[in-house]
Parts: structure tokens; C-alpha cells; sequence
């Protein structure tokens, strides 16, 4: 069992989804960050649902609590942890359904690892609350990226088929402005309004829809990256695939490349102002499991919510017998909206650790 990611830079998760509360353990902060509730407050509150239509009626406050590491308003270099208090707690529907597996959901392989101990309730551990903690663990790496100048963004591109194409991602301090005022995360107004339509339709009906996000990263130095087996993408990779519902990760032009030819993918070099750059970018700024000094760019994913009210097969597993089971719960029938802070804590997790590893980011801020 594993529940921590990073090497220098690394978080530990802790808590269920109906249990006390979540948490996270931050070790190897560099000393010297000036760092408060308040600052991870902002960074869960994009996590938070914002309507019951894209979202679950679960409404938790996600009043986070720093219990160590921080003093005097500023990182002592001591592991942080943080807690989280689960209040919009409804267990009683899951000791109903204990024996019978939702499907989709990771009950029934969870069950055979664990030999029935693991907390059931609302997926426990497995459960998409687990990821406030990641995105409080990923409010303190966001705060250190800034200190070398390197920013993340996370915005929806595709939702049940309709699909953003030709946004100018050079601008983002625009784009992340759209990003924010979509209900859905999507920076193309038209495409956004489409996007809501199609998850509003699809909740009606008590069924779910999965979707796309893309997550750039720029200013990343060139030379960031541990080959062969720890690489920058690879530990995005990785670190994305711990998020509920992600299926799929590519970088750059990603499985477009198959169908392309040596002499259109390859990303020929020039020079700009002094610096080496590329004419494109469709290796996603990594090559050779190294950042090349591009923007990173990658896309995640996500199958839709296993969560849904039409009718569904599964087993009763104390009587090994077949049954029909009939969701009654608090769902999102889309996860995008609420997956992007994660997916931008995550990529800023995994880039502060190899950012220590490679002496960019202090041990001390000074």
C-alpha cells in the first residue's frame, strides 16, 4: 500500500471519504515559505461543487487546518500536515449496499485486497474526497512554483464529445480569467455553454459523461528530469493517474504522433532572443524525459462518473448471488469541473519535487 508521491518533495494522504476527515503530510518543505490557512483555503475552494446540476449536492466547507510546520507565518522546514474535517456525512445508504460492489466503482477489487476491512462507506479511501487533500498538499507547491516563476493551469477541452479546438494558449493570464468564469472550466465561452447543456442533459436522465483536461506548465528550466525511470513525464503520469477517474495521459500531440511523419513531428530549434526554442511543440516540452524549455503540455482523461441512477448489475457478495442494484447518493455526473484544481495540484506537486532535485528551488527561501 502506498499513499505517498514525491522523493524530496513528498505528501502523504491520509482519511476516508465518510471517516473523521482527510488529511495530508507535506515533507520536505523548504524552510522560509510564508505560508497560511488562508493560502489553502483559496485552492480547495476551486475544488469545491459549484451548482447541484455539474456537481454533487455533497456540501462540505473544507475548513482546512495546518497543525504543523508552519510558525510565525512561515514554513519551519518540518513536515506539514493538514486536516480537513468531513461534516456532510450521510453513511446510512452504505451499510445497505455493503455486499454488493457498485459497478465502476473500485468496491469489489478493494474488498478482495483488503479481505473486507477497508472502510466502504462512500468509496473510502478511493473515494474522490481524498483528492482535498492533494489539492491542499498542492496549494503549498503552487506557492513555491511561484517563487521560481513557473505557473500551471488546468482547463476542460472536451465534455461528452464536444471539443475545444484552436484556443491561443499564449496568453495565460487570459486564459486562465475565461478558465475561472466558466461554470465548467472551459475557456471557449460557446463550448463551455455546449458543455454545461450536455451535463445537465445527462443528469436528468441519472446518467454521467467523462471528458477531457489539458494542463500547461510554463516556464519550466530546460534540463528538469530523472531519466531513465524517474522522468518528468513519467512522474506526471503517475501522479495523474492517482486522481478518481483518470484513464488516459498524453503529452504534446500525443497518439496524433502514429500518424505522423518524422519530418512533421520532430520539433525543429531555433533561437529567439537568445534562448534555444523550438518551432513547435509537439513533444508537450519534454524530451528524453527532460524538459526542453518549452510549455509543457498534457491532456488527462476521465471516464465518466461511476455513480448513476439508472438501474445496473451487479452481485450480492455475501450470497454470491445475482442482483439489481439502484444508486441512491450524492454524484457528479461530470468530474472535469471540479477535477481541474486537482489535476493543476498534482502537476505542481510532481514539479516542485524534481525542481528540489535538480537544486532549483532552496532548501532555505531566502
Amino acid at each position: 500500500m502506498s499513499f505517498s508521491l514525491g522523493r524530496l518533495f513528498k505528501i502523504t494522504v491520509f482519511g476516508e471519504s465518510h471517516g473523521f476527515g482527510v488529511g495530508v503530510v507535506v515533507d520536505g518543505c523548504p524552510a522560509g515559505l510564508r505560508l497560511s490557512e488562508s493560502d489553502v483555503q483559496v485552492e480547495l475552494e476551486r475544488r469545491r461543487p459549484k451548482d447541484s446540476i455539474t456537481s454533487t449536492s455533497r456540501r462540505e466547507v473544507d475548513k482546512v487546518r495546518i497543525l504543523s510546520g508552519v510558525f510565525n507565518g512561515s514554513t519551519t522546514g518540518a513536515p506539514i500536515c493538514m486536516l480537513i474535517p468531513n461534516e456532510d456525512v450521510r453513511s446510512d445508504y452504505y451499510e445497505l449496499i455493503k455486499n454488493i460492489p457498485r459497478p465502476g466503482h473500485a468496491d469489489y477489487v478493494a474488498r478482495i485486497k483488503y479481505g473486507g476491512y477497508n472502510d466502504y462507506r462512500g468509496g473510502g479511501i478511493f473515494s474522490g474526497r481524498i483528492t482535498a487533500a492533494i489539492v491542499a498538499a498542492g496549494a503549498v507547491a503552487l506557492k513555491l512554483l511561484r517563487h521560481v516563476g513557473v505557473k500551471v493551469l488546468a482547463h476542460t477541452v472536451n465534455i461528452g464529445g464536444v471539443e475545444v479546438e484552436g484556443l491561443d494558449t499564449n496568453d495565460i493570464d487570459k486564459l486562465e480569467k475565461a478558465v475561472e468564469e466558466s461554470p465548467v472550466g472551459c475557456a471557449d465561452p460557446k463550448k463551455s455553454e455546449e458543455m454545461l447543456r450536455v451535463i445537465t442533459e445527462v443528469a436528468l436522465r441519472g446518467d454521467s459523461v467523462g471528458g477531457i483536461a489539458e494542463v500547461l506548465i510554463y516556464n519550466v528550466p530546460p534540463g528538469i528530469g530523472e531519466p531513465l525511470f524517474d522522468t518528468l513525464e513519467g512522474d506526471l503520469a503517475k501522479a495523474f493517474f492517482a486522481v478518481p477517474g483518470v484513464k488516459g495521459v498524453e503529452f504534446g500531440v500525443g497518439f496524433k504522433a502514429a500518424s505522423m511523419l518524422g519530418s512533421q513531428y520532430n520539433d525543429q530549434f531555433v533561437v529567439v532572443g537568445g534562448r534555444v526554442v523550438t518551432l513547435t511543440n509537439n513533444c508537450g516540452g519534454v524530451q528524453g524525459g527532460i524538459s526542453n524549455g518549452m510549455p509543457i503540455v498534457c491532456r488527462v482523461v476521465f471516464r465518466p462518473p461511476s455513480s448513476i441512477k439508472i438501474p445496473q448489475r451487479s452481485v450480492d457478495l455475501s450470497r454470491l448471488e445475482e442482483v439489481e442494484v439502484r444508486l441512491n447518493g450524492r454524484f457528479d455526473p461530470c468530474i472535469l469541473p471540479r477535477a481541474l484544481p486537482v489535476l493543476k495540484s498534482v502537476a505542481a506537486i510532481v514539479l516542485v519535487d524534481h525542481l528540489i532535485i535538480s537544486q532549483v528551488i532552496p532548501r532555505v527561501l531566502r
